[in-house]
């Protein structure tokens, strides 16, 4: 048995962790998601400790995706003894969009204004109570999927009757205050381990819904630019909140400053982290050495921990 099974789906995003294990000489396999099944009776581990790296966007590339079968493999394995980094717990706010925002309130945090909705029928009254422009955004998202702004009550009408409205795999979505972005920015909140690692602000939000970060996902987004940035306390201080809250061991937590109103409204938490592109031209290191650290440290603790007890 591995000390350690990657658990993804994307084929290229991964390249650079899987480089940085093998540089530290881990002992590790991976589990490329779109090949696999399991039986629920069979106690054997592929690891000691389970990295959990599903895409919420991989809906857009499979059919037949593995958003909510990969939620039922992490939960079998953490109940064998696993220790599985952002488990199905998590899973379950990265697959929704709407949790997210409730856990943002809970945390004390401001959101857009928003609805959230199971039928399309019931989107242009929503849209009325907040007011226009408007977001319908699908409740399971990725790289900027399933995100539409509607400026009229007329257009948004055209396309429910058209069944154009995003609606999310869960057939959930969410009626949602256009937020102006001040300075076209959202800024993205790295944690690991329950602490802010690292944020990032992206500029060019207004010319595009999909703000990867890493370096795959900017090649065909020349508009976007990324740069390192440094939260106010409060707002470092909020992003651990949530992280704790979330259980979330790694990942991303985005926010943006209203033009309106210089307020910081957050609205997506993401599981995925894939750091960020040209790390030491932003940042001056590469946070794949850090996560290794932390997950070598994970393999450490559960290999000291009783048989049969998650560490």
């Amino acid at each position: 048995m591995a000390d350690l099974a990657v658990f993804y789906e994307h084929p290229s995003w991964f390249a650079p962790l899987f480089a940085a294990l093998d540089r530290r000489g881990v002992d590790w396999t991976a589990i490329p998601i779109q090949d696999h099944t399991f039986d629920p009776a069979d106690s054997r581990l592929p690891a000691g400790v389970i990295l959990n790296r599903l895409a919420m966007s991989s809906f857009l590339r499979q059919d037949e995706h593995a958003l909510f079968y990969s939620q039922a493999v992490l939960d079998h394995w953490r109940g064998l003894g696993a220790r599985v980094i952002n488990g199905a717990e998590v899973l379950a706010y990265d697959t929704n969009k709407a949790r997210q925002l409730s856990l943002f309130r809970r945390a004390g945090l401001a959101i857009p204004v928003t609805r959230v909705a199971h039928r399309r029928t019931d989107a242009q009254r929503l849209a009325a109570q907040i007011g226009y422009p408007v977001m319908v955004k699908a409740n399971v998202g990725g790289s900027g999927a399933g995100m539409i702004r509607y400026d009229s009550a007329e257009a948004l009408e055209a396309d429910v009757a058209d069944g154009l409205t995003p609606v999310g795999v869960d057939g959930v979505f969410m009626v949602q205050e256009y937020v102006p972005a001040r300075d076209g920015r959202v800024i993205r909140c790295e944690v690991l381990d329950g602490r802010l690692l690292y944020a990032i602000a992206l500029d060019g939000a207004g010319a595009t819904f999909d703000l990867c970060p890493a370096e795959v996902c900017l090649v065909d987004k020349p508009q976007i630019t990324v740069s390192a940035y440094t939260p106010p306390r409060a707002i470092q201080a909020a992003v651990e909140r949530v992280s704790d809250l979330a259980g979330l061991d790694v990942g991303g937590i985005e926010y943006m400053i209203d033009d309106r109103d210089g307020a910081a409204k957050f609205y997506d938490l993401n599981a995925l982290s894939n750091f960020v592109a040209r790390p030491i031209e932003v940042l001056g290191y590469d946070p794949h050495d850090v996560f290794v650290d932390y997950l070598v440290r994970q393999i450490a603790a559960r290999a000291g921990a009783p048989q049969g007890v998650e560490a």
